[in-house]
C-alpha cells in the first residue's frame, strides 16, 4: 500500500529534510530516510548547525583543526562543508536519477552578509568550490542586498537556493533576479540546463504573527480568520509561479534548456498546537513543489497525512478573498512580511553567534 509520503511524491512534491547533522550522515539514518519516508534533499540554516555542532561526532575533527590553529569562522567552514559534502554523496543517486532535480543540499551564506552583496556573492563562490559537489545549493537570504548576489551568482552558474522569501512582492524580485542571472549565463556560454533554483517561501511563521495580530483585534471576523494567511499567501506564490514562468521571458530562457525556479515551501513545521500537525504539508500539496519539512513533521505526514491532490490551483479565489479579508479587518500584511524578514535575519544572525561561540568553546577546550 503507498504511504502518505510516497503518494506525495507521486503529487510532484519533493520532500525534503529539514535538518542536517554528522551522526545522520554516519549512522545511516539519512539513506534511510530515502527509503522509508521518500526524502529526496536536505536543507540546512546556521540554527540546524547550531544545534549539529552542541552535539557528539565531531570531537575529532575539533581537536584536529585546534591543534593546526584554525580560527573559529574557519573552523566553521570547515565542519559544516563535510557534512554538506558527505550529504550530496549520499543522495547522489537521487540526483542522478532525477537529472539534477532533486538530490539536492542546501547551505547557506553567512547572516551576517545578509545586507551585503558583494560579501555574500564571494561568500557564496567559496561554498561552492569547497563544498565541490554538483548537488550543492547555496542558500541566499531574499534581502533586497541578497537580490543582485542571486543573480551575479545564477550567472556564475551555481545553483541557489533563495531563502527567507515572505511577500509577493519580493518572490517576485526573486523570480526577476533568477531569470536574470539566467539571461547573464546564457550570454556567457553557460549549460543553462545544469543551474537549478528553488524559491523559499516561509510558511507557519506568517500564521503565527498575522494570529497574533487578529487576537489583538478580537472582532469575529478578524478571529474567523486565524491560521488562514500562510497557506493563502503560499498559494498565490504558486499563481505568481504560474504565471511568471509562462511569460515570454521565462519561455526563451526554458527553451534554451534553462529550469523553472521551483517554490519550495518553508517553516512547515506547525507551531500552534490546536492546528493539525501536517497543515503546512497536505494543503500545499501542487506539482514541481518542495515541501522542506523538520522530522516531526516529516514523521506525522508519513503516519497520518492525508494526501488529496492537487490543494493549491484549484485554490486561488479564496486565497485572494482571505487577504482582502485581513486587510479588511485591519492586518497591514506589508507590515507583517517586512518585520518577518527583519525577524528572520536576526534570527539565523542569532544562531550564527551561537554557533561561533559553541565552536569557540570546543576549540579551547581541544587547545586546553
Amino acid at each position: 500500500m503507498s504511504t502518505p509520503t510516497q503518494k506525495l511524491t507521486e503529487a510532484g512534491v519533493s520532500i525534503w529534510l529539514d535538518d542536517l547533522s554528522r551522526p545522520r550522515i554516519t549512522t545511516g539514518n539519512l539513506a534511510g530516510l530515502i527509503e522509508s519516508h521518500n526524502i529526496s534533499g536536505v536543507t540546512t540554516n546556521p540554527t540546524i548547525f547550531a544545534a549539529a555542532l552542541s552535539g557528539h561526532g565531531y570531537d575529532d575533527q575539533v581537536n584536529q583543526l585546534a591543534a593546526d590553529g584554525v580560527s573559529t569562522d574557519d573552523a566553521i567552514t570547515e565542519l559544516t562543508t563535510d557534512d554538506v559534502r558527505d550529504a550530496a554523496d549520499v543522495f547522489r543517486p537521487v540526483f542522478d536519477a532525477t537529472k539534477g532535480v532533486d538530490g539536492r543540499v542546501s547551505i547557506e551564506v553567512s547572516p551576517d552578509l545578509a545586507h551585503d552583496t558583494e560579501a555574500t556573492i564571494a561568500q557564496a563562490k567559496q561554498l561552492s568550490a569547497k563544498v565541490d559537489r554538483p548537488n550543492v545549493h547555496i542558500k541566499i537570504p531574499a534581502t533586497k542586498a541578497g537580490l543582485p548576489a542571486i543573480t551575479a551568482v545564477i550567472a556564475e552558474g551555481i545553483s541557489v537556493n533563495v531563502t527567507l522569501i515572505f511577500s509577493l512582492e519580493r518572490y517576485a524580485e526573486v523570480i526577476d533576479a533568477y531569470l536574470t542571472g539566467l539571461e547573464q549565463a546564457k550570454a556567457a556560454g553557460r549549460d543553462l540546463s545544469k543551474i537549478h533554483s528553488v524559491a523559499s517561501f516561509f510558511v507557519s511563521r506568517v500564521d503565527t504573527e498575522v494570529d497574533k495580530r487578529l487576537a489583538a483585534i478580537g472582532s469575529d471576523e478578524a478571529l474567523a480568520l486565524k491560521s488562514k494567511a500562510g497557506i493563502a499567501n503560499a498559494r498565490l506564490a504558486y499563481e505568481l509561479y504560474e504565471e511568471q514562468f509562462a511569460s515570454d521571458r521565462a519561455k526563451a530562457l526554458l527553451d534554451a534548456g534553462a529550469n523553472v525556479q521551483r517554490p519550495l515551501w518553508a517553516s512547515t513545521g506547525v507551531k500552534d498546537p490546536s492546528l493539525p500537525d501536517t497543515l503546512y504539508v497536505t494543503e500545499l500539496v501542487a506539482p514541481g513543489t518542495v515541501n522542506t519539512m523538520p522530522e516531526k513533521t516529516l514523521n506525522a505526514t508519513l503516519d497520518h497525512g492525508e494526501i488529496a491532490g492537487d490543494k493549491v490551483s484549484g485554490n486561488y479565489v479564496d486565497a485572494h478573498k482571505v487577504m482582502d479579508d485581513l486587510a479588511a479587518v485591519g492586518v497591514d500584511f506589508n507590515d507583517v512580511t517586512e518585520l518577518l524578514e527583519r525577524e528572520g535575519v536576526e534570527k539565523f544572525v542569532a544562531s550564527w553567534r551561537e554557533l561561533q561561540q559553541s565552536v569557540e568553546n570546543a576549540l579551547q577546550a581541544a587547545r586546553a
